[in-house]
């Protein structure tokens, strides 16, 4: 049950991301106790209860004791998990972590009156640099969306958007960390075809990407400006950035957002 004044908060689901949502709640003042899980994994439920002190429980106990429910499972056992919910819980707050389900889809599964919260988490969440954008659902109150966001925030930054713009968010924040992977591993197999040892190249490539994103956060100028403070008439990075714009770099980034958006609509019906 809930510790004190605060809610009882259940997550269904502890893999990478549900034990990053976890740790956010505690981050954000969230006593371990009044915090319950689920987890088919034996070894796996233990590593949890061992590390944080919260109470692995059954979803049927999560549905009675719980006044939050955190839904952090896979999309095709998310009809399941809500069928099993809906058959004990009372009106309450749930807050999906589930890609491509819609909170209309989420909500006609449960009683009626509950509040539903969408989110858009990212893997950066893992070491406390995530990105979320939540949306409300049609009975979601400014406190439900409040506890969401103070708990999101102890794990990155969130914000709120309208729900018919989580694609947009999928195809930016949700799936841009894979971008960014990938012109990495671009970046060091390019290294080495100059000569550069792959650790060396590596260890080039790493720290130039960290520097520039900190000039990014904490210069207080945009990455127009900064491209073009570094860029001198003619210079090698203006041969790079000629040949970027002869392959099309913004048409490639443009049509492959637009296919993740689009995929992510799909995945919605």
């Amino acid at each position: 049950m809930a510790s004190d004044s605060q809610p009882c908060v259940g997550i269904i689901g502890v893999g990478n991301m549900g034990e990053a949502l976890l740790a956010g709640l505690i981050a954000a003042g969230q006593r371990p106790e009044s915090i319950c899980f689920t987890e088919k994994r034996d070894e796996r439920a233990e590593e949890v209860a061992s590390r944080y002190g919260s109470t692995r429980k059954s979803i049927t106990e999560l549905a009675q004791d719980c006044q939050v429910i955190l839904l952090v499972v896979k999309p095709q056992d998310l009809f399941d998990t809500l069928e099993q919910l809906g058959a004990t819980a009372g009106a309450r707050s749930y807050i999906s972590f589930v890609a491509g389900k819609t909170i209309s889809a989420i909500e006609s599964r449960l009683p009626a009156g509950s509040s539903v919260i969408r989110v858009m988490p990212n893997t950066p969440a893992l070491i406390g640099k995530g990105m979320a954008a939540l949306s409300a659902g049609t009975h979601t109150s400014p406190a439900d969306m409040d506890f969401a966001l103070n708990f999101l925030r102890a794990s990155g930054k969130a914000v709120e958007v309208p729900e018919a713009l989580q694609d947009a968010v999928t195809a930016t924040s949700g799936s841009g960390p894979a971008y960014f992977f990938a012109f990495v591993e671009a970046m060091v197999d390019g290294a080495v075809a100059l000569g550069l040892s792959r650790d060396i190249a590596t260890e080039l490539t790493l720290q130039t990407i960290h520097g520039a994103a900190g000039m990014l956060l904490e210069s207080g100028k945009d990455a127009t400006t900064l491209r073009e403070n570094v860029t001198s008439p003619n210079g090698t990075t203006a041969a790079a950035l000629a040949r970027f714009k002869e392959a099309g770099l913004d048409r490639i980034v443009h049509e492959a957002m637009q296919a993740a958006a689009a995929r992510s609509a799909e995945l919605s019906k």
